[in-house]
Formats: structure tokens, sequence, C-alpha cells
């Protein structure tokens, strides 16, 4: 087991970094801004998949053709992760905020105006993509600076906002684009972006100062220290490739519940319930873990969900009933949700603050990396096999190397003792 480290917290120092902005009113208040900041951001991930179908006929392109709109979106947030969380490093949360919100709504604007695919790709891609990643890994690197003893329930809300999205999203965008058509929607979504997040993004205006940093660094009496080998890149790269393989494993039942309870014979409909099943599972999932990373710490917590998962995919194998298939899409999303945030908690405990918007944006990255990656992967395999029994064996298989490694690091690295917080 990881070596412990020591805290020697008393209630003067821990009162005296509340009254600096940590576990505060304006904290919480900060808090629910990030959680609306993220839900509306996030539309950029779920708006493509409702409106799919209408794309598809406007430009008179095949099913595959229409779904590079959502490689591309992904794509955007692959890339613009690391660098809005680089400009937020340097100059706080507001300025990727803003510059988002101005990029998504230009995105959607332009996305509205596309004579072709291509053109349609290219504005999810460039604009909506990178723009709405600012709302993604930034968002929720920010609010990890603002919580001590509630840290790991706080970051847990906050990077609860991309379910949000999911949750609410399709449901606004769908009855629009039916009476109005999906140019008329995207124009309206572009149009609200900018209008309410940039006043959002005023709210985050106030900074974390070094010295309230160097407060909260003082409640410990040493900060973790690395093993021999092992350096912040190499764990920042290990970190990367965790959250890759998770990922790809988590994408088999995301992406494919839909076609694979219609290849069964339970029809789309009941996909579709599944999917929102195990998204709103997928919140529970992530608040609960985020109250238990509080009280085990954010690599025990990677290893417990990580173990969770791989398990509930193991049930998919024996689930050909329709009743049965519930309750294992229930079960996985009660249990995925929480690893991708204990990634950002991992970051949090073992690199500077200063450093947080950048090392957050390339983990989280890395896992929407994986998400492509295995959604991809999974359809692949079935067009070879014609059944999804190999890609649910194949997402095991990554699973898997996600366990190896956040066993590894929870043997390896050095671990707080959390109950001194509590």
């Amino acid at each position: 087991m990881g070596v412990p480290f020591v805290t020697t917290s008393t209630p003067t120092t821990v009162g005296a970094a509340a009254a600096g902005g940590e576990d505060s009113p304006y904290a919480y208040l900060r808090l629910a801004v990030s959680v609306l900041l993220s839900t509306i951001g996030g539309v950029g991930m779920w708006s493509i998949a409702v409106v799919l179908p209408l794309v598809q006929a406007d430009f008179g392109i095949d099913r595959a053709d229409a779904s590079l709109s959502y490689t591309a979106v992904m794509l955007g947030f692959v890339v613009g992760g690391p660098l809005m969380g680089r400009l937020s490093d340097r100059m706080g949360i507001i300025a990727p905020v803003a510059l988002g919100a101005v990029l998504q709504g230009i995105g959607f604007a332009a996305a509205s105006q596309a004579a072709g695919n291509w053109q349609f790709a290219l504005a999810h891609g460039v604009l909506i993509g990178v723009g709405g990643s600012a709302s993604f890994g930034p968002v929720i690197a920010d609010i990890s600076l603002w919580f001590l003893r509630r840290r790991g329930i706080a970051v847990a809300i906050c990077s609860s906002g991309s379910y949000l999205a999911g949750a609410i999203w399709p449901l606004v965008i769908q009855p629009l684009a039916q009476s109005v058509g999906w140019r008329q929607t995207y124009l309206g979504i572009g149009v609200f972006c900018i209008a309410a997040m940039l006043p959002l993004a005023v709210a985050l205006r106030r900074r974390k100062s070094r010295a309230i940093g160097d407060r909260v660094a003082s409640m410990r009496s040493e900060r973790p220290v690395l093993p021999a080998g092992l350096t912040p890149n190499r764990l920042q790269l290990l970190l990367m490739l965790a959250g890759i393989f998770c990922c790809t494993a988590m994408a088999m039942p995301q992406v494919h519940i839909v076609a694979y309870c219609a290849d069964l014979g339970f029809g789309t409909a009941n996909g579709a319930r599944m999917l929102s099943l195990m998204l709103g599972a997928g919140i529970i999932s992530r608040l609960s873990f985020g109250l238990i990373v509080d009280r085990i710490g954010p690599l025990a917590a990677l290893l417990l969900s990580s173990s969770l998962q791989a398990a509930s995919l193991l049930l998919y194998f024996w689930a050909n009933g329709l009743t049965s298939l519930y309750v294992v899409t229930a079960l996985f999303g009660l249990v995925q949700g929480g690893i991708v945030l204990t990634y950002t908690l991992v970051v949090r405990e073992y690199y500077p603050a200063a450093e947080a918007g950048t090392r957050i944006g390339l983990v989280l990255s890395a896992t929407l990396a994986g998400m492509a990656l295995g959604g991809w992967m999974s359809g692949a395999i079935f067009d070879a096999t014609l059944s999804y029994r190999t890609a649910f064996l194949n997402g095991l298989g990554w699973n898997l190397l996600n366990i190896a490694i956040a066993g590894w690091l929870f043997v390896r690295l050095p671990q707080r003792r959390y109950a001194a917080l509590a």
C-alpha cells in the first residue's frame, strides 16, 4: 500500500484557509456557476446526435459521413482541453471560458450556414469542440482550487455538468429542430451560448492568490514526494494512459447500447431508455464517488471504480433478457461515472495548483480520446464478427489495463491520511 503522508492541520489553519476561499460560501457559489457553465458549454457533445438524421437528409449523405461531425467535435475537445487549461493557468478561468463561449457561438452559427458536410464537420471540430472544451476540463480544474475538505464532492458535482447537458439539451434541441429546422436551432444555440456564458464567466473573475495557496500548502507537514524513477511527466503519462484505457472500455456500452438492443430484438426505443438510465445513474455515480474520494483518497477510489466497471462489463455476457439488460446497464452507470473525476483529484494531490489546468486538461482529453477510440473499435469489431460479445470482451481487456495502472500507482505513491481532513 502507498506510504501515507500525514496532515497536521488545526482548526486555526483550516479557518484561515476557509476565510481565503476554500470551502467557503463563495466557493459553493462559484461551484453553482461552474455547473451552469459546464451544462451550457456541453451542448456540443450532444447536439449532433440529435440533429444527425436531419443533417443526413439535408446533405444527402450516408450515416457514416454524417457521423464524422461527432468525431470532429470530440477531437476538438481533445485538442482544446490542454490549450484551454494552459490559458487558465496563465490568465485565470475567465479567459478560456469567455473565449470558448465566443468560439462556440461562432461555431454553431457557422454550422447552421454550412453548404456541405465537410463545412459542417469543420465547424464542429475547430470551433464547437475547441470552444466547448473550455467548459469541461478547465472549469473542473478551477473548482478544485477552491475546495480542500470537500474537494472530492465539489469536483464530482462540477464534472456532472456534462451529464446534465446530455440529459437537458436533447430535450430542448429535438422539438426545436422538428418545428423550425436544425439550421435555425443551431443558430439559436450559438446566440444563447454567447449571451448566457459570457456573464457567467464574469462571475468567475476572482482568482486565487498565491497567499491563499501558501496557506493551504502549510496545512500539510509535507507534500507527497514521488518515488524514485517516477517523474511528474511519467506520472502524467501513466494517468493519460489510464484515462484512455478506462474510457475505451466505457465506450462500448455508452456508444453501442442502442444498437445492441436492436440486434437482440428489443428495439431502439428500449436502447435509448437504457442510455438515458445509464447517464442518469452516472450522475449518481459521480456524486457518490466524490464522497468516497473525500474518505479514502483518489487513488483508492480509482482502483475501486475501475474494478467495479470491469465487473459490470462481465455481467453483460449473461444479460440477454430485457430486464437483465436494464439492471446491468443501471449497475454500469452507477460505477462508471466515478472513474473520470478521480483523475482530476489525483492531479490535485500530486501536482502544484499552478499546473492544475494544463495537467487536468491533458488527462481529461485522454479520456475523451479513449471514448472516441472505444466507440470506433467496438463498431469495427462488430463489423468483423457480426457480434457485440467480442466487443465486450475487448472492452474488458482495456479495463484490465486500467486496473493494472491504478493498482501500481496505489501501491507506489504516497497517500494522505484523509481522515485528518474529514
